[in-house]
């Protein structure tokens, strides 16, 4: 225990908390200190703050995020507006913008078949708005001529997706949140550098904050020396400023521009459940095969060139030149932290106020925001069934916590919550109506609706719908549903503790 704990406080992830830590302690000090000694300054503070209140008010952000940090700047007047300035302010510096402006996005070069959205309108409107809405929000279209296939589990997944890296003879890009040593990245890692040395061109990209605890430092330069191009996406450094909280959480993986995988699982062998951390690990994701490649590679090339600063050239080399038997219509997507808009979140809600029949979700946190939470309450009292399921076993209790304090309010609904009982379901997906279904990246929480770069495929009119529907009722049958009476018997000790962590969902 005592090994652990020394390796943690030596870490980097703990080295550089401590110094922004240090950086904070050192700016409150100077503040303190400024403001016993000059009125004047304390006045300023005192009035910056108000200011900083009255102007967060008037923006529009989220009602809930918006009132934690009023909360923060009411209880800490002198520092509280400087703190928002700092960490809690959404507006891009202009340095920020001017690099936005000069990476536009690809998707003016991936235009789908400009016949399939009208085509979508004759035969269901309400799917064709959201359709219509996801690619005037992210540019990203519409797609045919697309194999999809299902992963119930990650240990279902991996398998294919080796198999798909085996196959490559032109490119591999590999985009995740965390890496960690074990049997799957060493399999994975195997095949990458075979690979780059017999020509291939592979392109890896990991989020710093993700892998921080689990690679050495400068492993980035190592995997460099073995042939592959990686970049490392928002180095963790000891800044005060806003975009630390801004991570890579999308998992995509393409070989050729002809295969693309995307879901749940990371790099991990929890998750194909080769290592035990919380029960039994329940991922899920999908491959698709086909023309519905080209925005996978799309999203990729973006961020890549975005966090290098550098144009990718001739992107047009990396497009799918394969098709296959169409499944219905594929429409994948990303969601950025820095256009103001959470496409996530208003995919989950268009879908929650269409549904009529019926309406599934799995997600790991649920952490829900009023506008959330009355729209499954109004969808389950008008008559639609919907389910829910989330972790028994969690991996963050303090999250846990707060995402069952929602539980009383959604079951007295109508509103079916279960957790899943063998361990930890990771999956996040939701299913309507047997016409669309998201599989992604996305968590039903503030990060991944507001702070994440996200991803997902959504199926329009695919066998994909009865897919992910089956396998959210075969996993309710390892699940207990949430009742009145358990909502009822949950300690007031947690209680409290939960609704003192609540103030600060927002930031959770």
């Amino acid at each position: 225990m005592l090994n652990k704990v020394i390796k943690l406080l030596m870490s980097r992830a703990s080295t550089i908390t401590l110094l922004i830590l240090f950086q904070m302690a050192f700016l409150m000090g100077m503040i303190h200190y400024l403001s016993d000694m000059f009125l004047p300054i304390y006045i300023l503070l005192q009035i910056m703050s108000i200011i900083v209140t009255v102007w967060l008010v008037s923006q529009q952000d989220n009602p809930a995020y918006k009132m934690t940090w009023v909360i923060m700047i009411l209880s800490l007047p002198v520092f509280g507006g400087l703190f928002y300035l700092l960490w809690g302010n959404k507006r891009l510096p202009r340095s920020m913008k001017d690099k936005l402006r000069r990476h536009d996005s690809l998707t003016d070069r991936v235009a789908s078949d400009p016949s399939l959205l009208p085509q979508l309108w004759q035969e269901d409107p309400a799917l064709a708005a959201q359709a219509h809405y996801i690619a005037s929000t992210s540019g990203y279209s519409l797609w045919e001529d697309t194999a999809v296939k299902f992963y119930p589990l990650g240990d279902d997944s991996f398998p294919d997706m080796l198999e798909a890296l085996e196959s490559a003879e032109r490119f591999i890009f590999m985009e995740f949140f965390i890496i960690n040593f074990g049997t799957l990245w060493d399999s994975i890692l195997e095949i990458l550098v075979r690979k780059a040395q017999s020509g291939v061109r592979v392109m890896l990209m990991y989020d710093d904050m993700g892998t921080i605890q689990y690679l050495p430092r400068h492993y980035d330069q190592t995997l460099r020396e073995l042939g592959l191009e990686v970049t490392v996406f928002n180095p963790y450094r000891p800044h005060l400023n806003m975009a630390m909280n801004n991570r890579d959480h999308r998992k995509i993986v393409v070989v050729d521009g002809n295969i693309g995988f995307c879901g749940g699982a990371n790099i991990s062998d929890e998750y194909i459940n080769q290592h035990e951390r919380f029960g039994h690990w329940k991922d899920t994701g999908v491959r698709i095969s086909g023309r519905g490649v080209w925005s996978l590679t799309a999203m990729f090339l973006s961020l890549w060139g975005f966090e290098n600063d550098i144009i990718i050239p001739n992107p047009e080399d990396f497009a799918p030149n394969r098709s296959f038997a169409t499944d219905g219509l594929v429409q994948p997507f990303d969601d950025t932290p820095l256009d103001r808009r959470s496409l996530g979140k208003d995919i989950y809600l268009n879908m929650i106020s269409r549904a009529t029949r019926y309406l599934y979700i799995t997600t790991p946190y649920l952490i829900l925001d009023h506008e959330m939470v009355r729209a499954l309450v109004r969808s389950a009292e008008s008559g639609v069934d919907v389910r829910i399921i989330v972790p028994h076993i969690p991996d963050k209790w303090y999250v846990h916590a707060v995402s069952r304090t929602h539980y009383a309010r959604l079951v007295a609904a109508g509103v079916r919550v279960y957790e899943y009982l063998p361990g930890f379901i990771h999956a996040k997906q939701i299913v309507s109506d047997d016409k669309i279904a998201v599989v992604g990246t996305t968590n039903m929480d503030y990060r991944s609706f507001y702070l994440h770069y996200e991803c997902g495929i959504v199926f329009y009119n695919s066998s994909m719908c009865a897919t992910v529907r089956d396998d959210i009722l075969a996993t309710l049958n390892t699940c207990c549903e949430i009742t009145t009476e358990e909502v009822a018997s949950i300690p007031w000790t947690e209680r409290v503790v939960a609704a003192i962590i609540k103030m600060f969902e927002p930031l959770l």
